[in-house]
């Protein structure tokens, strides 16, 4: 196991030095991206083959007995925190960069075979510290995570208030159209969905009333988007609450089928292969919502606006200096801004990291078996507090003009 794992790290060293040296500044952010899905690649790795080699260090497995789901979550939070600290150590080095002529923006961009082995570094260093860290850096993963899915309902509350924002200014009939039969066909998506989760979630003989007050939930918020969107006095639109409901009925979905394998209410196969392909769906989605959420720092209009906002249609990134960038109506020789916050890219990945720490040790709950990824009650209270979090989001973004008509909203 010791030789394997020496190979496969010889070979990943010598693979990562290649790709470093032909990176970009355009495709650095592209880059950082990669580098977190090596290291998701990296904790599902040791999470299914390392537990017997975490068993041979004494200062993880000490005089106490273990189980192999122990091992299992201190190899994926190990991996973690290495992570976290890489990307939390460049967004505190990155705070307060303003232009390009800092030397810290040169830091963002380049010197990757340097990056790569302080990433490498760290995480080895992780599996030398003792379990009294991993085990409190396991329980503030819980609210990183929390804040990473946060981030991820303001994300898309603004993008598609942006979205119905750009279609709108338009102002042809074609856009107007697409709009219509983009919101429709979201509703009709979403109680075809819920319906659906009935017949898998409600099986016929079981008393299933948390699953049914679940799905039924759901759908009342769906209605209650459409009906809030629609009213006069809130000048909103049928595009973002058709899609924030389908993007519930996901969530939904995501908690019940969560639901453990002994679940009578649950009828799905809780097998290895659906597990496994449950994983996949979720580290796919992870990593897209950080690539997303990062570069839309430096190019939103707006941030959880609503829709009837002054500064909705303002056209003002939170970040300036798109057009600096590009340096019109400047001299080439002068600073020009930074396109997004690097701070923020940064904390964003140092969250995510948290995030796919929980997602892959089950919420650090180590009951449910070896086999099932993000499977238990924990995981299932988690997913439907988001999709409740996410409608008191939503909803708050179409009302908080209303109820405070002299506030400017973000």
């Amino acid at each position: 196991m010791s030789c394997l794992f020496a190979c496969c790290t010889a070979s990943t060293c010598g693979l990562c030095t290649s790709v470093a040296s032909g990176i970009s500044k355009k495709s650095a952010r592209i880059a950082y991206c990669g580098l977190f899905g090596v290291s998701l690649v990296v904790s599902w790795i040791l999470r299914e083959v390392g537990a017997p080699l975490l068993e041979k260090f004494p200062w993880i497995n000490n005089s106490e007995t273990h189980s192999k789901e122990w091992y299992q979550i201190q190899a994926v939070l190990r991996v973690s925190l290495g992570n976290f600290l890489f990307f939390g150590i460049f967004a505190l080095i990155m705070i307060g960069v303003k232009d390009q002529n800092d030397r810290r923006d040169s830091w963002h961009h380049g010197g990757w075979i340097a990056k790569i082995v302080i990433w490498l570094v760290l995480v080895c260093l992780m599996f030398f510290i003792p379990n009294v860290v991993i085990s409190i850096y396991g329980t503030l993963s819980i609210f990183g995570a929390g804040a990473f899915l946060l981030v991820q309902v303001i994300i898309l509350l603004d993008f598609t208030h942006s979205w119905n924002d750009a279609w709108v200014e338009k102002d042809e009939q074609k856009w107007y159209v697409a709009l219509l039969v983009i919101s429709a066909g979201c509703y009709i998506a979403a109680f075809v969905f819920s319906g659906i989760l009935f017949i898998w979630f409600n099986p016929s003989g079981q008393d299933c009333g948390l699953n049914i007050f679940f799905i039924v939930m759901t759908m009342i918020l769906a209605f209650a988007f459409a009906i809030i969107a629609l009213h006069p006095a809130v000048n909103g639109s049928l595009l973002p609450a058709s899609v924030i409901s389908v993007y519930c009925a996901y969530v939904c979905y995501t908690g019940l089928s969560s639901e453990p394998r002994d679940y009578a209410c649950n009828s799905l196969n809780k097998s290895k292969a659906v597990s496994a392909s449950t994983l996949i769906l979720g580290m796919l989605t992870t990593v897209l919502s950080v690539l997303y959420s990062a570069l839309r720092a430096g190019s939103s209009t707006t941030f959880l606006s609503p829709p009837s906002s002054p500064k909705s249609g303002a056209k003002k990134p939170l970040i300036e200096g798109e057009d600096l960038e590009e340096g019109k109506g400047k001299n080439e020789k002068e600073a020009r801004p930074v396109s997004y916050s690097y701070t923020f890219f940064h904390l964003i990945f140092a969250l995510a990291s948290m995030y796919a720490a929980m997602l892959l040790s089950g919420w650090t709950n180590s009951s449910e078996s070896s086999d099932l990824i993000d499977v238990g009650w924990t995981t299932v209270w988690v997913r439907i507090c988001t999709e409740w979090v996410t409608a008191g989001l939503y909803v708050w973004s179409l009302l908080a003009p209303l109820i405070f008509p002299d506030r400017e909203f973000y």
